[in-house]
């Protein structure tokens, strides 16, 4: 789970199309990628994204690998953000 604040939209759009290709790599997909939310206890960041994998060890794969720390590098430049890995029910 990722909680984001984009302050360079221009930048994030290279992180987007640069992160797709290491999830594709990882089987992952999105089940919720922006869209609209409501705070409703704590801070809320301005962007939310859900990625699935099969499991823990390919989502932690897929962070470490060369491809998503490539566009990690767009990230960087472009938001604040947490990045969570959890495994679920």
């Amino acid at each position: 789970m990722m909680r984001i604040d984009v302050h360079d939209m221009e930048t994030y759009k290279s992180y987007v199309a640069a992160d797709a290709i290491a999830i594709a790599k990882y089987e992952g997909w999105f089940v919720v990628r922006g869209g609209r939310h409501e705070g409703v206890h704590g801070a809320a960041r301005s962007r939310n994204v859900l990625v699935a994998f099969k499991d823990l060890k390919t989502a932690l794969a897929c962070y470490h690998s060369p491809e998503y720390q490539a566009a990690l590098a767009f990230r960087s430049k472009a938001a604040v953000a947490e990045v969570i890995a959890i495994v679920g029910v």
